[in-house]
């Protein structure tokens, strides 16, 4: 294998994409990573830095562009960290992501045989984020800016005025805040003194709602400051049915506060999924994809395969969406949720649709689901939608000892689900079908739906 060198030019053949969606090509069997390159493409690179196993390089030219490759529509594409596959059609990003789930599957998980279903296509491919979080920075002049991360530099903040990932509304509200943080002079928080008050702005929109709600989050609870600014995004945005503070004074660059003020409106905003109505605040999670989430729920209740006579637990529930359309269809359900302000609109949701056969408990899984086992509670069927990191090992041990019948893992990190369904097959489980399902159009993340049955 011929290593080349660091500053050296060639010309390589992309014939594959990795997880995170860079261009791989080989130079006699040495790999090369290539951001911004795609299968298909002849690019001259240069290499800018050269490992004993892998190496990265740049492009200087094409050669001859792959039949995949399409002209990103983003201006800042190439520059922005959050879509990375504008650049490539969306029929060739659907079967880069089905592939990724098969071969994180097999050579992680070591699983087969099983069954791959068609990937669930997103009828929306722009527009259709509900939630965007965005960083406040100064700018030039009094205005600040007001967007996201450039591209492996968490330094550098672009000022975007405007994002096609979501809708026009919600477009409209970043430009307002900007131009009322501008027309106060607002100071922007600075990392290294301490000092500031504007720090994050995270925008939501109720796609079958309507309403639309932005937190503001600053470094101090500057109330009489931050007021007048929601009065003015509501002047330009009619729909807007809340604008909440949330005050961290840490250092932590996080866009969550320890203390939430209202500043207009409601502290929620609602939104419809399923035939539902959801409330959701400003710090709990909710699918960032409404139309999509739709589809995905409905994969998930037709894998429960519930009669109507079935005990269900919801693992990881969030604000409840999974359990509440599957009462419909259960005997109870049990959610359990480590986020307390989730907890919190999860019983209020239950309660706004006259739901009743719900019980929803905080606490970590790894907790809960012993405490639930003592209590005798023994469920037909499990869903479980953990976060990026997949289940905590401990967790993952009381679901097996829990040994329902139907297990529905939905997940979005395919290396973790699976690491995960590998363990729950080492422990009696069959691994029936896996469906993905683009959730995230432009973006390399995939969401998949796991289907497992207890094989003894």
């Amino acid at each position: 294998m011929a290593k080349p060198r660091r500053g050296e030019s060639l010309e390589l053949t992309i014939d594959d994409l990795a997880f995170g969606g860079e261009g791989v090509g080989r130079v006699e069997g040495y790999v090369l990573f290539v951001r911004g390159a795609v299968s298909g493409d002849r690019v001259r690179v240069k290499v800018v830095e050269a490992r004993s196993r892998f190496g990265r390089a740049v492009i200087e030219s094409f050669v001859s562009p792959s039949p995949d490759r399409i002209d990103a529509p983003c201006p800042y594409f190439g520059r922005c960290g959050g879509c990375r596959l504008q650049h490539l059609s969306y029929p060739a990003q659907l079967a880069f992501k089905e592939k990724q789930v098969r071969d994180c599957l097999t050579r992680i998980g070591g699983l087969g045989p099983f069954e791959l279903r068609p990937i669930l296509a997103a009828p929306d491919v722009y527009g259709y984020r509900n939630k965007m979080e965005f960083t406040i920075v100064r700018g030039n002049g009094d205005t600040p800016a007001i967007g996201l991360h450039q591209a492996d530099r968490y330094d550098v903040v672009l000022d975007i005025e405007r994002c096609l990932l979501q809708s026009e509304t919600m477009n409209g509200l970043l430009d307002e805040l900007r131009v009322q943080a501008g027309a106060r002079r607002l100071p922007v928080y600075d990392q290294d003194s301490g000092e500031g008050l504007l720090r994050f702005a995270t925008v939501r929109e109720g796609r079958r709602t309507a309403e639309a709600m932005v937190n503001i989050v600053a470094a101090t609870p500057d109330v009489e400051a931050l007021t007048p600014v929601a009065e003015g995004l509501r002047t330009r945005v009619p729909s807007v049915a809340s604008v909440v503070l949330n005050v961290n004074a840490k250092k932590a660059a996080v866009a969550v506060g320890t203390e939430e003020h209202l500043l207009l409106g409601r502290d929620h905003i609602r939104e419809s999924l399923g035939g539902l109505t959801f409330q959701v605040s400003a710090n709990s999670f909710f699918q960032t994809n409404t139309v999509q989430a739709e589809r995905l729920f409905a994969v998930v209740e037709a894998a429960c395969e519930l009669d109507g006579h079935e005990t269900v637990m919801d693992l990881y529930s969030g604000t409840g969406a999974i359990s509440l359309l599957l009462a419909r269809r259960s005997r109870w359900v049990y959610g359990v949720e480590v986020s307390a302000a989730a907890i919190v609109d999860a019983v209020r949701n239950a309660r706004a649709n006259g739901i009743e056969n719900c019980t929803f408990l905080p606490g970590e899984v790894r907790h809960v689901l012993p405490t639930l086992m003592r209590d005798g509670v023994r469920p037909d069927v499990v869903v479980a939608d953990p976060p990026r990191a997949g289940f905590h090992p401990k967790a993952l041990h009381a679901l097996a000892t829990l040994a329902p019948a139907r297990l529905v893992y939905v997940s979005c990190n395919p290396s973790t689900l699976a690491r995960d369904v590998g363990d729950l097959v080492r422990q009696g489980y069959q691994l029936e079908w896996v469906e993905p399902v683009d959730m995230f159009p432009q973006t390399p993340h995939i969401e998949a739906v796991a289907r497992l049955r207890r094989a003894r």
